[in-house]
């Protein structure tokens, strides 16, 4: 892989700006030899932390400059103070005093030339919390180059020929602009099958990659189509399209708050989402005959939001989000996708970022951007994300025109509404720009760019509000004057209302790089009743239109749709619903 992957057009090259929160040490190191070998080594390793008051979750990457370790590897450092390592996780952790070894996992005993292993670990401390300064691979202190002096016996076997990488695509500003997005067949068929879907089908949506059976393609599945990765990317050169999008979603215990959208891998199964989810889908996009195509990927949405929102102290706490918390799964998978992803050339990454209704609560902005920049910084660079995406999946309006945050209702603020309930914002739009701000503050590439998700925010139709309420009570007026007509902003599955939002569109503002449809419409978001299958779904409430609710809709009914199939499956009545439900509407 790339050890400094090639940057957007606009963006300056820059050290990496640490938050108020962390630390960063990078360094290169010499990895210790067996007598009479004659290898080139080095390596470098990247430390950041997270901390808080008397605790602190450290990050490592790893990474090897020289030929292939085969036998295994141990990475050893000495704290500078009085921390004390409770939890590690991608290595086997062992402390004496200051002291601190790791050794290799037991499925990672080999460590090739170029490629990062990801380390974490939760530990405590007291006094400062100072940051190693030095690090050691197999015994050796890790400086920062492999040696210049030669060996001093000629190697017994002649050097082999490097292997051929693919040519290195020539990344853009924005993927979106000047550049034709892919049109999945298999979606555009479904809708033209149904009446008036001609009028949409002809529009880019992203191509799911939600298990490992998809990446070569499924039959009989109810969410996945016949045509695997390389169909999709063969189809898009033969179409001449310029970009293609692809959701990468199947973290080990994926989407830990939702029955819908459990995956296939358990919470432990990091291992095989690295080697055979993410593995073979980069070996399929580093091919040499995509180069010239923006493969555009959508990193594992409803993930890293989920630590922040859904752990212990929090309303919406689950065991399944504190256990991929504490194991540190959606961190440690999302920097590996990230990597050997962002090492392709012509890869554009977008991290999830919720949405408005889920983290505009200033307890959950901040942290929730912190969380996003360790995980980057984990993958090695920040600039292996290109940027974020909001709203994927989901519905809150693009805009609410007839108030904003800052309005008031008889002397009251809006954010004392039952509905916008003490939120920082009230549609999406603000929300983007707002977060991207926060993200490029703390450290992100200032040449970011956010994606919106419009696929299903329209809100047209009669119940669409064409001007803002005339009352003086806020709860009234905000619920007479807002464009979202969902029961409650947590409310996710299936809305009943819900109509077609802006068509996918480049550079639509300052800071956006597109409103994209990620999500397709016409495939569901979970099934209405409990349906048995082998893809690893679940029956979520939150999809009953009969169930009255829980804390994270505040108990109010769900507004889902009757009738639904599984998650990714092709609903109909939902379909014919988004589109005469469009806002712009269609002709």
């Amino acid at each position: 892989m790339r050890s400094d992957p090639p940057t957007r057009r606009s963006r300056l090259a820059r050290g990496a700006t640490a938050a108020a929160a962390a630390a960063l040490v990078s360094g290169i190191g010499v990895v210790a030899l067996a007598p009479g070998a004659h290898a080139a080594a080095g390596c470098r390793v990247a430390y950041s932390v997270n901390q808080w008051n008397t605790g602190f979750t450290g990050s490592i990457n790893l990474t090897n400059l020289g030929d292939p370790i085969t036998n295994g590897w141990t990475l050893t450092w000495e704290f500078a103070g009085n921390q004390h390592i409770t939890q590690g996780w991608n290595g086997t952790f062992s402390q004496s005093g200051q002291r601190v070894s790791v050794a290799n996992p037991a499925w990672s005993a080999a460590l090739a030339s170029n490629d990062t292993v990801s380390l974490g670990f939760n530990a405590d401390y007291s006094g400062t919390n100072a940051a190693p300064t030095a690090f050691s691979l197999n015994g050796v202190a890790c400086t920062g180059s492999t040696p210049t002096t030669p060996p001093t016996t000629p190697p017994t076997t002649a050097p082999t020929t490097p292997p051929t990488t693919p040519p290195a695509g020539t990344r853009v500003d924005n993927p979106y602009v000047g550049a034709r997005g892919y049109v999945n067949p298999e979606w555009k068929a479904k809708a033209d099958a149904e009446p008036g879907g001609s009028r949409i089908s002809s529009n880019p949506t992203a191509v799911w990659l939600d298990r490992i059976a998809a990446i070569n393609g499924t039959t009989g599945s109810s969410s996945n189509g016949a045509m695997g990765l390389r169909d999709h990317l063969d189809a898009a050169l033969a179409q001449g399209a310029g970009y293609i999008q692809l959701v990468i979603y199947n973290l080990p215990g994926r989407d830990c708050a939702a029955l819908a959208s459990n995956g296939e891998l358990g919470p432990t199964d990091l291992p095989r989402y690295q080697a055979e989810y993410i593995d073979p889908i980069a070996a399929i996009q580093a091919d040499p005959k995509y180069r010239n195509l923006r493969i555009i990927n959508i990193i594992e949405i409803d993930s890293l939001p989920n630590l922040v929102t859904n752990t212990a102290g929090q309303a919406g706490a689950t065991a399944m989000c504190d256990t991929m918390k504490a194991n540190g799964g959606y961190v440690n998978g999302i920097a590996y996708a990230l990597r050997k992803l962002g090492a392709i050339g012509n890869t554009y990454n977008y991290l999830d970022a919720a949405h408005h209704g889920w983290i505009g609560w200033d307890s959950n902005f901040g942290p929730t951007a912190d969380l996003m920049l360790q995980t980057a910084r984990a993958s090695g660079d920040v600039r292996n994300v290109t940027g974020f995406i909001t709203d994927t999946a989901n519905y809150s309006a693009l805009r609410e025109p007839y108030f904003t945050v800052g309005s008031t209702v008889n002397g009251t603020s809006v954010r004392q509404s039952k509905w916008v309930d003490w939120n920082q914002y009230v549609d999406e739009l603000t929300f983007a720009t707002a977060f991207r701000s926060k993200l490029v503050s703390i450290g992100f590439d200032p040449g970011i760019g956010m994606l919106i998700d419009t696929s299903r925010n329209g809100w047209g139709g009669p119940n669409r509000p064409t001007r803002a309420s005339t009352s003086t009570d806020v709860n009234t007026f905000v619920n007479e004057s807002r464009i979202d007509r969902r029961i409650h902003a947590g409310n996710w599955c299936n809305q009943s209302g819900a109509g077609l939002g802006e068509r996918p569109t480049a550079a639509p503002g300052a800071g956006i790089d597109a409103y994209v449809w990620v999500k397709p419409p016409g495939e569901s978001d979970g099934s209405s009743t409990l349906i048995p299958n082998d893809e690893g779904k679940g029956f979520d409430r939150m999809c009953d239109p009969t169930y009255t609710g829980n804390a994270r809709n505040g108990n109010n009914p769900t507004g889902a749709l009757s009738g639904a199939p599984l998650s990714g499956a092709w609903f109909s009545a939902q379909f014919r619903e988004l589109m005469a439900n469009a806002y712009p509407p269609l002709s």
